[in-house]
């Protein structure tokens, strides 16, 4: 089933006690203003909406005595429409929330750091059914994971970023290229298109991001936040320690300390591109071999 919550625009009131904005808690990427707490509040008054509209799905089940016999998956389709979200492949716009209910099988409050990619759902369905899964399927079974027995699970999972619309190629809210690989402490973007600069997907016209950027052409926005939302142009590779930096603030791609885990995820989604036909070039040129004889 699927629900149009928490998909913009966000409503005013949408819940009997909407969340104050003065008392939320910001993302630490984003700009501290009275309409960005305004309009994160009404995100997670959709959230409470949202809540009570799955809630009334799993009573309904309950009430036809399916509820001890199915498999409950709640999970999104991309992450926030927020800012460094929805249309970007930084973490707020490729992590989703993933919550699994599966009475007499997966042990309640059971919390899991294994990569798990959306292809995952098919093979564990069919799994879980008892049908055979076809070997052609990329996904990978989790059904072990959620029993809590013994897996192997990826090192490695991939995203990607096209078409979003039908505008021009002017900037990245219509349309971005862009893919990256994600492992569970580091994280490479390929930025095809890196000469355009960043533009939110669904809120470039809402007041709150068009006073953050008359705040930066006064120079009234932090410098950091300025950084992070109106550089002229984007790097075309940004690596990042989702340990040490979780909030993907520091890109070091390029740094004296990198080229080993830099050339292994420059090397891994080289070979997811090639292996899913993709028609980006490749992050990794092909190296010509010398074929002048020695001596």
């Amino acid at each position: 089933m699927c629900f149009h919550d928490p998909h913009r625009p966000f409503d005013k009131n949408a819940i009997p006690q909407p969340h104050d904005p003065k008392k939320i808690k910001l993302p630490a990427h984003f700009p501290d203003t009275e309409l960005v707490r305004e309009d994160f509040a009404r995100y997670y008054d959709a959230i409470a909406r949202f809540d009570g509209f799955f809630g009334e799905v799993l009573e309904e089940l309950r009430q036809r005595g399916l509820d001890e016999n199915t498999i409950v998956i709640f999970m999104g389709d991309n992450g926030a429409a927020l800012l460094r979200g929805k249309g970007t492949l930084y973490d707020f716009g490729i992590r989703v929330p993933f919550l699994v209910r599966w009475p007499g099988q997966t042990k309640p409050g059971t919390v899991t750091e294994e990569l798990v990619s959306g292809e995952d759902l098919a093979p564990t369905f069919l799994e879980a059914a008892g049908a055979p899964i076809p070997k052609d399927m990329t996904g990978r079974s989790i059904v072990k994971l959620l029993r809590g027995q013994e897996f192997a699970g990826r090192k490695y999972v991939f995203a990607e970023r096209g078409a979003h619309g039908s505008g021009l190629p002017n900037q990245t809210a219509a349309f971005d290229l862009g893919r990256t690989v994600v492992g569970k402490r580091y994280k490479l973007i390929y930025n095809a298109l890196w000469q355009l600069p960043y533009t939110p997907v669904d809120f470039a016209g809402d007041p709150f991001w068009k006073e953050l950027q008359q705040l930066n052409k006064d120079g009234k926005l932090p410098p950091e936040m300025s950084r992070l939302y109106f550089c002229p142009q984007r790097t075309m590779f940004e690596l990042f320690d989702l340990q040490s930096d979780p909030n993907e603030f520091k890109n070091l791609y390029g740094t004296k300390d990198m080229p080993e885990v830099q050339r292994e995820l420059l090397a891994t989604l080289q070979e997811w591109m090639i292996l899913e036909r993709d028609y980006l070039p490749l992050p990794l040129p092909v190296q010509a071999k010398d074929k002048k004889k020695k001596g």
